[in-house]
């Protein structure tokens, strides 16, 4: 953790809500004048598109089907860690960007699905902002969980999850439901071992639990939407958090532990806004007063 140089990283599985969250934050950034340095976990992915196919068609003619982006061996751990350490320490860093679609890859003259060189951090930035699926990862080489100042899960209910990502796949990326139920099995001990730990060490989590029928997830027709669902907020050290405050401004929100507030689904970016205003407001005062003390 750092007071010159703060970090704050958005982890979450794929099909989450991860960029929703980012777009909240973006919002923040805007509003007060925060320069952040944006880092897009699939960028710290190690194989492109084309070699992940490649390595997953060879992964499974040897009897290996759980390949996945999740584990450690598609991933680059130690240098997202590094990442997080050298901006922690003086700002500094070296990233890329994953290019997803062809609008993406346009500027750069690549193709989709490819990786840009590797670049330095920009050296004027307020904070590391990331997000992505592995802001929080610890393993016996690496623990990236210890560095960032805010570390926020966003985990919805399982169903709603892959109701997310099914949507997600089929209607903006054109798959078959059953390649993408396909890539949810293949993934699951990944996601067991990988992501669900990781939200034993953020410090706020948000999870999304729908109010109607999610039982079968693989035959959902649409994405329930915020309205019918609620969104439990849990704080890891509550302390300095005024719950009254965010009872009395956000509507039909209710306590149901001492650390969690529940709130209505169509709320949660006001919540979001309510919450973690304060927390900028606070990362740039320490880091004022850091750079005041030199």
């Amino acid at each position: 953790m750092s007071e010159r140089h703060p970090i704050i990283a958005i982890t979450g599985s794929s099909g989450a809500g991860t960029t929703s969250v980012t777009r909240t934050f973006e919002q923040i950034f805007r509003r007060e004048h925060v320069k952040a340095a944006i880092v897009e976990g699939d960028s710290f992915h190690r194989h492109d598109r084309a070699e992940m196919k490649t390595r997953q068609a060879e992964a499974e003619a040897a009897g290996n089907r759980h390949f996945s982006h999740f584990g450690p061996e598609n991933n680059l751990f130690v240098e997202l860690e590094a990442l997080f350490a050298d901006y922690g320490r003086d700002g500094s860093g070296r990233t890329r960007k994953y290019l997803h679609d062809p609008e993406e890859a346009l500027p750069y003259g690549q193709p989709p699905g490819t990786f840009t060189s590797w670049e330095d951090v920009p050296d004027d930035t307020d904070l590391l902002f990331y997000e992505g699926l592995h802001g929080a990862v610890v393993t016996p080489e690496v623990d990236i969980a210890k560095h960032p100042d805010l570390l926020i899960g966003v985990v919805p209910v399982v169903n709603l999850e892959w109701i997310q990502k099914l949507w997600r796949d089929k209607s903006k990326r054109g798959y078959s439901a059953e390649a993408v139920t396909d890539t949810i099995l293949r993934r699951m001990p990944d996601y067991v071992n990988f992501i669900c730990p990781q939200f034993a060490y953020t410090h706020v989590n948000f999870q999304r639990v729908p109010c109607v029928d999610t039982s079968n997830p693989f035959i959902a027709r649409d994405i329930p939407s915020a309205d019918e669902s609620f969104v439990v907020i849990r704080f890891a050290k509550p302390k300095g958090i005024d719950f009254q405050y965010l009872l009395n401004m956000v509507h039909d929100s209710f306590m149901s532990r001492a650390n969690t507030i529940v709130v209505p689904g169509g709320k949660m970016e006001l919540a979001m806004q309510l919450i973690f205003t304060p927390f900028i407001w606070r990362m740039m005062e320490r880091k004022q007063r850091a750079r005041g003390a030199l």
